[in-house]
């Protein structure tokens, strides 16, 4: 093959360690653990069913692509946990190191491609890259809810550790953030999920 295909191919296989990063997170019948791959699928598959939900339109295709290869960093990085705020404190720099080398597998035009959409989805600020955020914050909650609070029980979350993650979901998708609302409060008088009025870190 040439290169440019080879190039290619060395990052598929690269990423293809997606599989074995697992995450705090069970699936939706707590079974096991869900790994970094099926994470990004999920997440894929509901911007395509849930953009209409977002309060600006977006490129839906962007937001599939961003959210496909957001945490592909962690092959290197590691998964590190929401609420882990210390660990936080050094995400940034491991995961930018980790793009570096990762995205640079690619040949030169598409290293910049789809560098570009990760730096966007770090930033933030876009509809696209926002709303984004909505749905890797919330595909996650919604397997907590349905798995009896399985991963918040075993970390202590909390109701104040999801709404400091999630700042700008009210204004981003506002339907989605009601529902997110309405099951903080179930959650907390069942007993599967603390009430803080601070957030504190979780391990």
């Amino acid at each position: 093959m040439d290169e440019r295909m080879q190039r290619q191919i060395d990052f598929i296989l690269t990423v293809d360690k997606e599989k074995e990063i697992f995450r705090q997170t069970y699936l939706a019948d707590g079974s096991r653990r869900e790994n970094d791959a099926e994470h990004a699928w999920h997440i894929a598959l509901m911007a395509v069913l849930l953009h209409e939900y977002a309060s600006k339109e977006v490129d839906v295709l962007k937001v599939m692509t961003m959210l496909l290869i957001h945490d592909v960093v962690e092959v290197e990085a590691g998964d590190t946990y929401a609420y882990d705020y210390e660990a936080q404190k050094t995400v940034k720099e491991r995961e930018q190191k980790a793009a570096d080398h990762l995205f640079g597998l690619l040949p030169p035009d598409q290293e910049q491609y789809l560098r570009g959409l990760w730096d966007e989805f770090e930033a933030y600020e876009t509809p696209e890259s926002c709303f984004a955020h909505v749905l890797d914050n919330f595909q996650p909650f919604l397997l907590n809810a349905f798995s009896e609070g399985k991963s918040w029980k075993e970390h202590g979350a909390s109701d104040a550790n999801i709404r400091r993650r999630n700042p700008k979901t009210a204004k981003t998708a506002p339907a989605i953030w009601a529902l997110m609302e309405d099951m903080i409060r179930k959650n907390v008088e069942r007993g599967l999920l603390q009430h803080e009025e601070t957030p504190t870190t979780k391990h």
